[in-house]
């Protein structure tokens, strides 16, 4: 006559799967819009030179990078296999540098100009000419910091 009857036990509910799908969405979106991807594709070899002190950049998004190194084995046959200068996401000459660095810096909030990098990525096979051409027109752009990327490695 009771409704709860102390000698049977009764098992477990199952676990309600209808909210699993939106849990999956939900999760996926949320990487979608937190994940970074490359800005930049690469289209010259970089081995960047070995040095022994390393700082690591805190805010990278006030770096422009420019890249040095010979073209890829897909880009040879029409750039040759000499060092380029790479800027963003194609060839340039040293003469469009300044250029470069003044669309960087229209690309930025006022206040972080002053804070702007330039940071030179180099094959660590690059003739030193090349390197001091590109720091030459970065004075003349007034791009005064100037940062090496390297990797941490002894001589």
């Amino acid at each position: 006559m009771s409704k709860f009857r102390k000698g049977e036990k009764k098992g477990m509910p199952a676990i309600s799967t209808a909210s699993l799908p939106d849990i999956v969405f939900m999760l996926l979106f949320f990487f979608m819009v937190t994940t970074v991807m490359r800005e930049t594709t690469l289209f010259v070899n970089i081995v960047t030179p070995k040095a022994t002190e390393i700082k690591k950049m805190e805010k990278k998004s006030l770096v422009s990078y420019i890249y040095i190194g010979s073209p890829v084995k897909r880009m040879q046959a029409s750039y040759g296999s000499a060092a380029r200068i790479q800027l963003n996401d194609a060839f340039a000459e040293v003469g469009e540098i300044q250029e470069f660095i003044a669309t960087e810096r229209e690309s930025k909030d006022e206040k972080e100009i002053p804070y702007m990098t330039a940071s030179i990525k180099a094959d660590e096979t690059v003739k030193m000419g090349i390197i001091t051409d590109v720091k030459q027109e970065l004075r003349k752009a007034n791009a005064l910091k100037i940062n090496y990327s390297t990797r941490k490695g002894n001589y």
